[in-house]
């Protein structure tokens, strides 16, 4: 019986976090070099894609601790569309509905899509849950 979904621990919600930040690192240590030889956008684009494999690694491997496959890889942008999605209507909620600092409204939206892309990126990289078989009655063979 698959049930309600177990509440994530708090070591993998650390683990996701820490690797956000190195993501967040190896993005700008590809995209400033990059900036270099090609257009800026062109330059965001290729340390975006390498961060996201950088990434997808780390998740797979440190926050939850499975084995990367091509289907997760495949699946895998999905957590950065969900990011994106939430942290822009956040943005814009809170910059005009809130009437936050454009400085400091990015930030706080980062902060509020971080649980939703936890969740998107623990569906799609953790491996289903096992189903326990139903004990056996007294007196059946097992």
């Amino acid at each position: 019986m698959r049930g309600l979904p177990t509440l994530a621990p708090w070591g993998q919600i650390v683990r996701f976090a820490t690797v956000g930040g190195i993501n967040t690192l190896t993005f700008y240590a590809c995209y400033l070099p990059l900036r270099r030889m090609l257009p800026y956008f062109a330059a965001y684009t290729g340390g975006f894609a390498l961060s996201m494999v950088c990434s997808f690694l780390l998740n797979t491997y440190f926050t939850y601790r499975t084995r990367p496959t091509w289907k997760k890889f495949l699946l895998f942008p999905l957590t950065q569309v969900t990011n994106y999605a939430v942290q822009s209507v956040g943005l814009v909620l809170l910059v005009s509905w809130c009437g936050l600092n454009t400085a400091v409204a990015p930030l706080a939206a980062a902060l509020i899509a971080l649980p939703f892309t936890f969740l998107v990126s623990r569906r799609i990289l953790r491996p289903p849950a096992q189903t326990d078989p139903p004990p056996a009655r007294s007196g059946e063979p097992v």
